[in-house]
């Protein structure tokens, strides 16, 4: 229908607005230029005449109900295909016309139903006809013949259909119990027609199955006003004159019209005298969607003038909407706080913040709305697809995107869920105990989501400042990225493409619904959550259940003993209980390195250190370290495994072998696979669980050349990155001590290494004169800055182990600073300490941690340790000699010398270039040491080298030297070197 006026004769198209009768329907343009709603245009169907319902005071016409249902049920909200066939001027120019709706033409399904009957032209109106008056007089006798509708057989069926209509709220409002229909139907949803929309927020409702008939304002909100209005002389229907059928003055007379079809035709009877703006599209909008629909009321409550307040529910497709939100969202109506107080709390917010949303975007009503400043700034086109690797709390994730390479700094991205709020896990370092029902909160999303693809949606960023409760790194603030996380519903077709198209669940809402976190109570206009006002519900909910932190229940206690931090000889004492058990199930809470890790067993309730048999990565600072760390992070991080424990080192990490839960795969097959790990060579095979597996996996890498094999040939083995010849003769460096430790551990330094010369150039070609000035110059722990050495006013690269708290204010300020050259610490001024260029600093540290093979050398506390320490110092240190390192083994476990991470520790046999003895078989010699304990399944060279060593420590033995003092000590079981603390870096 493209214009308002149109021609008879001429096939026009439009959409079905409402059905007044069973006879009669109202029609809407589908497409038009000017502003405002579309034209409209009422038609009649040509020679029809329905029964009649009732008006003020009058009854139904048998059928009457049921003939305007049957048409309304048909056609409402349809598009149909129409043409004027004549026009009644005597009333008020009505248009009789044909209506297809599809193929079907709905004056032939009316009388084929028995739902109206057909008017025979009178002879003063031969012209006044519908052009199929013939079909349509033959589907009528046909339905006489059947007894459809009107035509029924069934007695009683006529005195049935007519409805027995109670007092009206419109008209007959007198007699209208306002306030006793809310007592009895208060918060229940009410089936209801819609009969008139007075205006966008105004509707007049027949309430089912009672007929009631009432005007509902729509809570919380008002639309714009439709202003005044006066009657004119171009009526549609008069609602005081006796209506005539399809012209003909002979015909018998309509009964009076209905309250409805009265105030119908009221409102199409009069014209807009002074209305606000956007009205007229509030109305329309509102009855596009409800006019002539079924909808559900749910009354709210009743004003001062006994006017009805409700919610107002319509369906879409199988979407079911709310007509209030609705007007809200699209800028057509305004919140309105007084009768938003009869809503429940989550409804009242919903409609506060989608009003807000309005205002920000400009719709509509607010499109000359200025808001004020906002403290956060929003996230565009940054949406993104890729798997959960890491929980860090119930409101934090770390995703990875898959299509970034692993190991790539933009890989894995830390995203906020927008808007709500989760116990704090807290921070060990500073002694702060998880908050309640934290654990709980992070647990549920580690198994909600961890290995999921989801969908990212980032929305906004806020820069957090100490000022808001939040630790920050540094003088500046810390800017957070806030989005909502979505796991995919599950669809037909291209996965990827469908996962991008359909977000599901929304991971927040999860959250606030279990009462594991609460709501964010934004500021006006500060960025929230697009997806705020199902936050809102879903914590309504979680209140109202009393769910978690919403209880009055205390959160579960939970001890856990952490094993990672305790001393070596408490995880011994674990080590029987866990060996006892065939297969424990763990969960991964960190990934230490490649090929070390932290679990959590729920089972023994404690967290500890654990390390692959056989399996070893490249150790920190060296080749493919970070993307052995990423790609582990990727596979097992916080996943549930399932582990056998071996054995455990010195340093109490527990050894065995370690499979993902779900797949049975054994976990250090993706080492392996993606050359990033290799098979250590001084673990027996055969006590490793499928040590075939394993050794497979590492010649496919081989094969490959991957990573670490990159420049493997066939009889060569890699190490760090370059190839030597396998042969007989272990690895040897030729080396200087640079540093004594005690316990048998030192620092050397390799002899003719042009790294070392290199550096050492470097360092002399500086020219350092002036001390920096105070506030320039803030070093941290952790920085490599040069610092003077204190016994010969060198400057040596060091890196910052401690330091004052805050800026420094006085060039006396003591730093603890450890020479990652020579392996020694000291603490020096700030006024001996400089900033380093990155072309110096970026070198890694030229000295090596080394310790005894084979032997038990006592600490600096225990007895004769200060004698080892002295003699290890006077045969290396002093001595000055060189010597050679025979590498035994390679420990990438990293030790820990005053919070020192050394990095891959070297486990040699030091021997002096002039000496016929190693320096580990002269202490066994001198009594300061002793063997290690053996083990059945020990290699064959080790084998042989600690049969050496025996016959020194027999000796020692038998003429009760050093330790052997007075007689034999105790095994090795029994004697447990204490552990060191770590050191405050």
């Amino acid at each position: 229908m493209a214009t308002g006026a149109a021609t008879e004769n001429q096939w026009l198209k439009g959409r079905v607005k409402a059905v007044t009768s069973g006879d009669c329907l109202v029609i809407t343009a589908l497409t038009h230029n000017r502003a405002g709603p579309p034209p409209e245009k009422t038609i009649t169907l040509s020679s029809l005449m329905a029964p009649k319902m009732a008006r003020r005071g009058g009854i139904d016409e048998p059928f009457a109900w049921e003939s305007r249902e049957f048409l309304r049920k048909l056609c409402i909200g349809k598009e149909v295909a129409f043409k004027v066939d004549y026009k009644v001027e005597a009333i008020a120019g009505r248009e009789f016309g044909s209506v297809y709706l599809g193929n079907e033409n709905l004056a032939k399904l009316v009388v084929q139903n028995g739902w109206a009957k057909v008017r025979r032209p009178g002879q003063q109106n031969q012209d006044k006809v519908s052009p199929y008056i013939a079909e349509l007089e033959q589907l009528e006798e046909q339905a006489q013949q059947e007894g459809f509708g009107r035509w029924s057989k069934v007695p009683g069926a006529a005195e049935a259909s007519i409805r027995n209509l109670p007092p009206s709220a419109v008209g007959d409002s007198g007699n209208f119990d306002a306030m006793g229909l809310l007592a009895a139907s208060k918060g229940k949803p009410m089936e209801g027609i819609v009969e008139q929309v007075r205006d966008g927020s105004t509707i007049r409702v027949y309430l089912l199955p009672e007929f009631q008939f009432v005007q509902v304002f729509v809570a919380g909100l008002q639309a714009p006003s439709m202003g005044r209005r006066q009657s004119t002389q171009e009526a549609v229907v008069d609602p005081d004159v006796t209506a005539t059928s399809n012209g003909d003055a002979s015909a018998e007379t309509r009964g009076p019209l209905t309250t409805a079809q009265r105030l119908a035709a009221s409102a199409a009877s009069s014209v807009e005298v002074s209305s606000d703006p956007f009205a007229m599209e509030a109305k329309y909008f509102t009855e596009l969607r409800v006019l002539n629909r079924d909808v559900r009321i749910v009354l709210e409550g009743v004003d001062k003038f006994t006017n009805l307040i409700g919610s107002v529910y319509y369906s879409d497709g199988d979407t079911v909407k709310d007509l209030g939100l609705e007007l809200v969202e699209n800028g057509l109506a305004k919140y309105v706080e007084w009768s938003a107080n009869m809503l429940d709390e989550e409804a009242k917010k919903k409609l506060k913040a989608t009003e807000l949303q309005c205002k920000k975007n400009r719709v509509k009503m607010w499109a000359n709305y200025v808001p004020p400043a906002s403290n956060s700034k929003a996230i565009h086109d940054q949406n993104f697809t890729g798997k959960v690797v890491e929980v860090v709390s119930g409101d934090c994730l770390v995703v990875a995107d898959d299509s970034i390479p692993f190991g790539s700094p933009m890989a894995e991205r830390r995203v906020c869920l927008s808007s709500i709020r989760s116990p704090k896990m807290g921070n060990p370092r500073r002694e702060e105990k998880p908050a309640p029902y934290a654990r709980e909160a992070k647990e549920f999303l580690r198994q909600k989501l961890i290995g999921m693809e989801v969908i990212v949606q980032m929305e906004y960023s806020r820069k957090i400042s100490p000022g808001d409760g939040v630790t920050t790194s540094g003088a500046g603030d810390r800017v957070m990225d806030f989005g909502s996380v979505f796991l995919p519903s599950p669809t037909k077709g291209d996965t990827a493409v469908a996962a991008a198209a359909t977000p599901g669940t929304n991971i927040a809402e999860l959250i606030i619904s279990r009462g594991l976190g609460t709501v964010v109570r934004h500021r006006d206009f500060e960025e929230r959550s697009n997806h705020y006002d199902a936050l809102l519900a879903a914590e309504a909910r979680a209140i109202a259940g009393k769910k978690n932190i919403h209880s009055a229940k205390d959160s579960p206690a939970l001890h856990i003993a952490d094993l990672t931090v305790a001393s070596a000889k408490k995880a011994k004492d674990f080590l029987p209980s866990l060996q006892r058990i065939n297969q424990i199930s763990a969960v991964v809470e960190y990934v230490l390195s490649g090929h070390r890790f932290k679990l959590y067993i729920p089972k023994e309730s404690c967290s500890i250190a654990f390390a692959f048999s056989g399996v070893r990565c490249p150790g920190r600072g060296e080749p493919y370290s970070e993307e052995a760390i990423a790609l582990m992070r990727r596979k097992i991080m916080q996943r549930d495994v399932e582990i056998v424990v071996e054995n455990v080192d010195r340093t109490g990490t527990f050894l065995g072998s370690m499979w993902e839960k779900n797949s049975k795969t054994n976990a250090g097959t993706y080492l392996l696979e993606a050359g990033l790990a290799k098979m250590q060579t001084g673990f027996g095979a055969d006590r490793i669980p499928e040590a075939h597996i394993l050794e497979m996996a590492e010649r496919s890498a081989k094969n490959q050349k991957l990573k670490i094999w990159e420049k493997y040939v066939e009889g060569e083995e890699v190490v760090n990155g370059s190839s030597k010849v396998e042969t007989r003769q272990k690895e040897t460096l030729k080396v200087v001590v640079t540093e004594v430790l005690g316990g048998g551990r030192f620092y050397v330094q390799t002899v003719g290494d042009q790294k070392v010369a290199s550096i050492q150039n470097q360092l002399a070609a500086l020219s350092l004169k002036d001390a920096p000035i105070i506030g320039s110059f803030n070093p941290k722990k952790g920085d490599i800055v040069l610092a003077q050495f204190s016994l010969d006013n060198s400057w040596n690269r060091a890196m910052i182990v401690n330091g004052p708290r805050g800026a420094v204010q006085s060039p006396e300020e003591e730093f603890e600073v450890f020479y990652i050259d020579y392996g020694n610490q000291e603490i020096v001024p700030y006024s001996a300490i400089r900033p380093v260029d990155p072309s110096v600093s970026s070198a890694p540290g030229l000295a090596q941690l080394c310790r005894l093979a084979y032997i038990k050398v006592p600490g600096k506390e225990e007895d004769f340790g200060r004698d080892a320490g002295e003699y290890l110092h006077t045969v290396t240190l002093e001595s000055g000699k060189e010597f050679r390192a025979v590498v035994e083994e390679r420990d990438t476990s990293g030790g820990k010398v005053k919070g020192q991470g050394t990095g891959t520790e070297l486990v040699v046999t030091l021997i002096a270039v002039d000496d016929e003895i190693s320096v580990n078989a002269a202490m066994l010699q001198e009594g300061i040491a002793r063997m290690e304990k053996r083990r059945r399944w020990e290699p064959k060279d080790k084998q042989a080298a600690l049969d050496a060593l025996e016959k020194f420590q027999d000796e020692a033995r038998k003429s009760r030297t050093g330790i052997w003092e007075y007689g034999d000590i105790q095994s090795d079981d029994e004697d447990n070197v204490p552990v060191r603390k770590p050191g405050r870096g």
